[in-house]
């Protein structure tokens, strides 16, 4: 009898392979996991990116501030404050250093549009506007003078108009008394910086050496309105306003403390900064919309401390906030990068400076011809 191949038989099943449910949330988990690790990665690479700009860009400003110096036989100053009246424009005045600067950092068609024989602001200094001639002018961002890693506006609202801002300070010293009845935080007159008003220091005059003298650095630029924060509660690291503090001093020139008219040592002054947290009567906060413009970077164009100017009164990244007493301030470089803050040495460096930088040490850093002992590569 004859078989019947295949009669009663289906297809050859084939085998079937599938992920279960739980290997699918292993696999899930294995993915989150690695996702977790990137990301602090990748941000650590984009932050290093923006590090390395910042740097550049200041090495930069430090080669325009040092061709001007070979161009002038000086370094650019800074103007005194504004004195001029609507209407008498020609009066001068309120200039910064970085205005000048400008054809020396490819910004030439922006210069020619400036006239430093006429005051840049008017009003008095707690209610300042641009004379209109340059307006449109000081309401140009410019990259250069931008820090990548500050979240802040490039363009700042100040009394009605535009301003573009500014990352980079140029130091007017170390902030500390002189010993002899002076102030280096007053910069109305000659301090122990590389700049004060109308000063003309030259690099001959820098006798603490090159490589031993912070020129200038980064500061966190000021964001918002004038605010108050109550004792205890202050902004949040790294503080994007400035500390009012002229409730203790008289406004001056010179700046000297209400409850003693003779110039405040260092030692005061210490005491009155670093007391900051727990003052009641230190709780007012400037932004960047300040009518009196004494927030941090509101624009390039201003003389004023807060936007150009900065002294090495607190080191890097401190606690401490950028301190305002009227015209001038206790200072300190400042940034969003972990670690410290960049600062440009005499001899073109730009190093990241280390927040734990001893305060005493840093005061030195800033100051051109203290004669101090300064040990170690900075």
């Amino acid at each position: 009898m004859t078989k019947n191949k295949g009669v009663g038989r289906g297809p050859v099943p084939r085998n079937r392979y599938a992920f279960t449910l739980v290997e699918l949330l292993v696999v899930i988990a294995i993915i989150g996991t690695l996702v977790g690790l990137l990301l602090p990665a990748v941000q650590s690479a984009r932050e290093a990116a923006r590090r390395m700009s910042c740097q550049n860009n200041l090495r930069q400003f430090g080669l325009a501030m040092f061709n001007f110096e070979s161009a002038r036989n000086c370094f650019p100053p800074t103007d005194v404050r504004p004195n001029a009246t609507a209407g008498n424009w020609s009066a001068g005045g309120g200039w910064s250093l970085h205005a000048r600067l400008l054809p020396y950092v490819e910004e030439g068609s922006l210069a020619a549009g400036l006239d430093f024989k006429q005051a840049a602001f008017t009003g008095p200094y707690n209610n300042q506007v641009p004379n209109p001639a340059f307006a449109a002018a000081f309401a140009t961002p410019i990259s250069m003078l931008l820090c990548a890693s500050d979240p802040a506006p490039r363009v700042n609202t100040a009394n009605g108009y535009s301003y573009g801002a500014n990352s980079y300070m140029v130091s007017f010293g170390s902030g500390t008394a002189d010993g002899n009845g002076g102030a280096y935080w007053d910069f109305s007159k000659p301090t122990d910086g590389i700049v004060y008003e109308n000063s003309k220091v030259r690099i001959s005059q820098i006798t603490d050496g090159m490589s031993k003298t912070v020129v200038a650095s980064e500061a966190v630029r000021s964001i918002g309105d004038d605010k108050t924060f109550p004792v205890g509660s202050p902004p949040p690291f790294p503080y994007q306003y400035t500390l009012n503090g002229s409730t203790y001093f008289n406004s001056g020139p010179p700046l000297t403390l209400k409850t003693n008219t003779s110039t405040p040592t260092t030692a005061n002054i210490d005491a009155k900064v670093s007391n900051w947290a727990t003052d009641s009567a230190v709780t007012g906060w400037r932004g960047a919309s300040s009518a009196a413009m004494r927030g941090r970077g509101l624009a390039w164009a201003a003389t004023t401390a807060g936007n150009s100017l900065t002294n090495g009164f607190t080191p890097p990244n401190s606690r401490i906030p950028d301190y305002v007493a009227h015209w001038s301030g206790f200072f300190g470089p400042k940034s969003f990068h972990p670690g410290g803050a960049n600062v440009l040495f005499g001899d073109g460096r730009v190093v990241l400076l280390s927040e734990g930088t001893d305060t005493t040490l840093h005061r030195a850093l800033h100051s051109i011809n203290g004669g101090e002992v300064v040990a170690g590569d900075y």
